[in-house]
């Protein structure tokens, strides 16, 4: 049974969030959580973005800095964070918060004709040789209905020996990161789901899946120490940045695509996710990614967190019903 004191403090919330607890946590029904989703471009946290877009199809002036950005300033000294305002991460809040690619009309174009990576003044929706880059170009692109073809075969082309990606990859690095390889996935599933994939970019999913499952989500396949102590640490937005929650929501996504069960090597990561779940049911927010950003869309470090609390209630919904349906064994 669902808690209704939390449910209500869930539905107190941005169109952004509240259809999808709507959808994810109460199965309403379709007609009246398209309707909140339909919200998102009008009012709150959507409408605020789309209102800062500037007329060449950017936000900021930039493809992933803002034009302003001073590359040699403090703003880029270790621990300043990342500015979150730029034209990708802008994206990929709208994208995410579900709002509807006909609201942004004919920004594909206008970026195809304006924008241009920092890395080289490459073109927008080729990518460049980032994989975490490429990856939300990928899902941006097929959102917003720009060829990005090319980018998922980059992908195909561009996975290690070990089944995952790294950015790190153009500096020399053979080993996959968990950060880049998770934010591949997303792209690549993103793909999948709008254009069916093809046999190398749906091998690349499954690869990258492989490499994440068989360190259990959270652990060196080496030694079975936990990866780094950012593995458990949950933080919303989460940006670029993996986390078992994370990666536990991807997964929940993907199951649903591929009509497959959760993978059984994701108990210590789900119950490393059930664990911070405090007695009211909610999850703490353990502190966003220092940066310049548009607007605050959650709560400060030590605060209860609608956005976790979301992930988290979705994730164990989706893990604890497959464990209620599996047979049971001697």
């Amino acid at each position: 049974m669902l808690d209704r004191p939390l449910i209500d403090w869930l539905l107190d919330a941005d169109p952004a969030l509240r259809w999808q607890v709507e959808r994810d946590l109460l199965d309403a029904p379709r007609e009246v959580w398209t309707a909140t989703r339909a919200r998102v471009g009008t009012e709150g946290f959507g409408a605020r973005l789309l209102a800062l877009q500037d007329l060449d199809g950017q936000w900021a002036g930039g493809a992933f800095f803002p034009r302003d950005f001073d590359f040699n300033g403090p703003e880029a000294a270790p621990g300043a964070g990342q500015p979150w305002t730029a034209t990708t991460w802008t994206l990929n809040s709208l994208r995410e918060w579900g709002i509807d690619a006909a609201a942004l009309s004919d920004t594909a174009e206008r970026l195809a004709a304006n924008c241009r990576w920092e890395y080289e003044g490459l073109p927008y929706w080729g990518g460049e040789v980032d994989c975490c880059i490429n990856a939300w170009t990928l899902s941006n692109g097929v959102w917003l209905g720009a060829d990005v073809e090319g980018i998922a075969e980059w992908f195909a082309e561009h996975r290690m020996a070990d089944g995952g990606w790294n950015c790190e990859w153009v500096n020399g690095s053979t080993r996959s990161s968990f950060h880049s390889t998770l934010n591949a996935l997303k792209g690549l599933l993103d793909h999948e789901v709008s254009t069916g994939g093809t046999a190398e970019t749906r091998a690349a999913r499954q690869s990258g899946e492989a490499y994440l499952f068989e360190r259990g989500l959270m652990r060196r396949r080496t030694t079975g120490e936990l990866v780094a102590p950012w593995v458990t640490r949950l933080v919303s937005p989460p940006r670029a940045f993996y986390s078992v929650l994370n990666a536990a929501d991807y997964f929940r996504a993907a199951s649903a695509h591929d009509g497959t069960p959760p993978d059984p090597r994701m108990e210590e990561a789900i119950e490393a996710i059930r664990s911070q779940r405090q007695p009211d049911g909610t999850w703490i927010q353990a502190g966003r990614h220092p940066g310049r950003e548009w607007l605050e869309v959650d709560v400060a470090a030590g605060e209860p967190s609608r956005w976790l609390t979301l992930w988290g209630m979705r994730v164990l919904a989706w893990w604890d019903a497959a464990l209620e349906g599996a047979p049971a064994t001697d």
